[in-house]
């Protein structure tokens, strides 16, 4: 109301704008929370940092009260193991290629020999000694 009076918010005549207070706006759910930490205090608490990402909050991490980075938690298709992040990793730089054919089960097994082929070899080897 100071500032209606003062005539700051331009012509507007004399109202009571208590309508427009702070209580009347989203509250901070709607809005994604982020933390910003220094390099240096990141350096020294990282693990805690860490935590905070894996829960799902976002961190911007500052050099001099500049961004320089942000830390996000992983992407809900993103595999869990670091192998899997790795192979993709190798497959988007070219150096690996992934197969033609993905095939959900194993090859089957071809016999090596008939079992009386093996029996004889067996029998031959022990002869020999």
């Amino acid at each position: 109301m100071v500032l209606a009076q003062r005539g700051v918010l331009g012509t507007l005549p004399r109202m009571n704008i208590s309508y427009l207070s702070f209580a009347n706006v989203a509250p901070g759910r709607y809005i994604g929370f982020m933390r910003s930490v220094g390099l240096k205090v990141l350096k020294n608490k990282l693990s805690e940092y860490v935590r905070l990402v894996a829960n799902g909050e976002t961190v911007l991490v500052t050099d001099r009260d500049r961004v320089v980075a942000e830390l996000v938690p992983p992407r809900p298709g993103r595999s869990p193991l670091l192998a899997d992040a790795q192979l993709a990793s190798a497959v988007r730089e070219g150096w690996l290629v992934p197969p033609a054919y993905v095939m959900n089960e194993a090859p089957p097994r071809l016999p090596v020999a008939p079992m009386a082929v093996l029996l004889n070899e067996l029998a031959a080897d022990r002869g020999d000694r």
